[in-house]
């Protein structure tokens, strides 16, 4: 298994649909509204990189993400 945080920066009024958004894709462990730099951390698990990629690719589609980051699991 492979686990991944993934970090977005979101435009702030479509915060809270976005996070129910992306609580909805299998893979997603935990997701949270955070404060600072990122406006919500996610927390995944999926079975290859392949995976991580299609996941991430979903996130990406979701109207109102300005910018994600991507950190897997060493």
């Amino acid at each position: 298994m492979l686990n991944a945080c993934i970090l977005l920066k979101v435009v702030r009024i479509k915060a809270h649909a976005i996070l129910s958004a992306v609580k909805e894709i299998g893979s997603v462990r935990k997701a949270y509204l955070t404060h600072g730099r990122f406006d919500i951390a996610i927390f995944v698990e999926v079975a290859e990189y392949r995976e991580l990629r299609a996941v991430t690719s979903k996130i990406n589609g979701i109207e109102g993400i300005r910018s994600t980051e991507t950190l897997p699991e060493a």
